[in-house]
């Protein structure tokens, strides 16, 4: 029997659905009913639902083995006294609205996706009305999952009812309510990219009701198989393909999701591709304007450039650990403490508003930018003029070393700590004291102008290597003062690095 531990993945629920390219599936029908009732004795135990019937909102993405695990799912909640409302097709930020919405009014909302994953991946995402499930929620459901129970008794009953509708309005609404206008977005023309994922839904509901021309869009029906790029704003073949049809179809903005919409990207019209550090800025200065120096969350492997941008516009950045739910929980901590702390964004995308429940929503932020769009046409400007004060590298080199052994985190970690020693005694390095995760280091002299940032992946046997110079070529140098380093480690995998330096 799988051991459900190890499906945890952070805050999520994640494995092999579909057995396929040498994967064995590790998610299949026992394993989700067992889940299923573990969340049944979470809502109860540790959420407080003392009311009957549950009410619960499941939807998934377009992954092909989304449909089954609902099914599962759902077989496995009509043995109590529950309230299904299956949504069909969704994204992960309209399952956290099914608790808010009160048509829906969910005690708990599921979302099926894996985000950018292969296909075969799929997963369990799950909220209630205080927003998205903790590492902690998660550890107790799986530990809180019986091997065995009594399938009989049907006792729950299942809706079928939409929610992508309604949530579409409530964005169209505050767009309408922020541009004071109900065709803000008449004579743009908008480009939206939904990879195959969930978000074709946008075009329609959201754009085309404000006014836009979406010709051009791409990839807008739902296909699990993704034949046509990774769904994901942070992956450079992804970001290519959006703007090629910005270019070809002359549009004015284009839009990128992933897969279950809680991310997103844009490219303005030139071509500027506007993601990362980048789409940090652009939010970081639309918050900044409602919030005058207020403090943006990030994590740790943001450019020192933008650090500088934000302080500039008389903002604070404090970075923190990689993982959206790390990232977000800091933000309302430091609101906590009494600091205005109005977005916390990661550098893959997820970006959470509070303004917006904190929730980490790819189409909020699409709506953030196109609320500007009508005054910045007005203005003769540009998304990309917003930040033309920040200073882009000139290279950027990541390198992801595997860690062979069960006990990886120590491996890792030991590596982090002998590294302040070589830091310590090559001049040209210096540790920068901002940071929160790993080590960050400056690098200067003949190691150029940059920084570098090793870190442990959050969930994988990796250690993360991220390098960025403001002078071409010197991330080499950088690289080979730290191979060096790595080869002593025989635990240590550093095939990648050598590609790099090779290359």
């Amino acid at each position: 029997m799988t051991d459900l531990n190890q499906l945890q993945n952070g805050s999520d629920i994640r494995g092999i659905a579909i057995t396929a390219e040498g994967y064995t599936a590790n998610l299949e029908q026992q394993q989700v009913e067992r889940i299923a009732k573990g969340i049944i004795t979470w809502l109860k135990q540790e959420k407080g639902v003392t009311h009957t019937p549950i009410t619960i909102a499941i939807g998934q993405d377009s992954r092909l083995s989304g449909e089954s695990i609902k099914q599962w799912l759902i077989d496995a909640f009509m043995t109590e006294d529950i309230h299904v409302i299956d949504v069909g097709l969704s994204t992960t930020p309209a399952m956290f609205m099914a608790t808010q919405f009160p048509e829906f009014n969910a005690d708990c909302g599921i979302m099926i996706t894996a985000s950018h994953l292969p296909f075969y991946y799929n997963g369990i995402k799950l909220f209630t009305k205080d927003g998205g499930a903790e590492h902690e929620d998660i550890e107790f459901i799986l530990e809180h999952a019986p091997e065995t129970f009594e399938k009989t008794n049907v006792v729950g009953h299942v809706e079928e009812k939409e929610v992508l509708s309604a949530y579409s309005k409530d964005l169209v609404d505050k767009i309408i309510a922020q541009t004071q206008s109900d065709k803000p977005l008449e004579g743009f023309k908008i480009v939206l990219d939904a990879g195959n994922g969930a978000g074709g839904f946008f075009a329609e509901k959201v754009l085309e009701t404000l006014g836009a021309d979406t010709t051009g869009s791409q990839f807008l029906d739902p296909d699990g198989h993704f034949p046509n790029h990774i769904p994901n704003p942070d992956n450079k073949e992804a970001m290519a393909s959006i703007k090629e049809a910005v270019l070809a179809n002359h549009a004015d903005l284009g839009v990128i999701f992933d897969t279950d919409v809680d991310r997103a990207a844009v490219v303005d019209k030139s071509g500027e591709v506007i993601n990362r550090n980048n789409l940090i800025a652009v939010l970081a200065t639309i918050v900044l304007n409602d919030y005058p120096g207020a403090t943006i969350v990030t994590n740790s492997p943001t450019s020192s450039h933008l650090k500088t941008f934000i302080e500039g516009l008389n903002g604070k950045q404090v970075r923190y650990l990689c993982g959206y739910r790390n990232v977000i929980n800091k933000g309302i901590e430091l609101n906590s403490q009494g600091i205005d702390v109005p977005l916390s964004i990661e550098t893959s995308g997820h970006a959470a508003f509070k303004e917006n429940y904190f929730l980490d929503d790819g189409a909020y932020v699409v709506a953030k930018i196109l609320m500007l769009l009508p005054k910045l046409k007005q203005q003769n400007l540009e998304l990309s003029d917003l930040i033309a004060d920040l200073k882009q590298p000139a290279e950027t080199t990541e390198v992801r070393f595997k860690i062979s052994g069960a006990d990886y985190k120590l491996l890792g970690e030991s590596i982090i700590d002998a590294m302040h020693d070589l830091v310590a005694e090559t001049p040209g390095f210096i540790i920068d004291m901002d940071n929160e995760e790993g080590i960050r280091t400056t690098v200067f002299d003949h190691f150029g102008q940059g920084w570098f940032l090793l870190r442990m992946s959050l969930h994988e046997p990796l250690l993360v290597l991220q390098v960025e110079n403001d002078v071409d070529g010197k991330n080499k140098a950088v690289l080979e003062t730290l191979l060096s380093f790595f080869s002593r480690y025989d635990f240590l995998n550093t095939d990648q690095l050598n590609k790099e330096l090779e290359g």
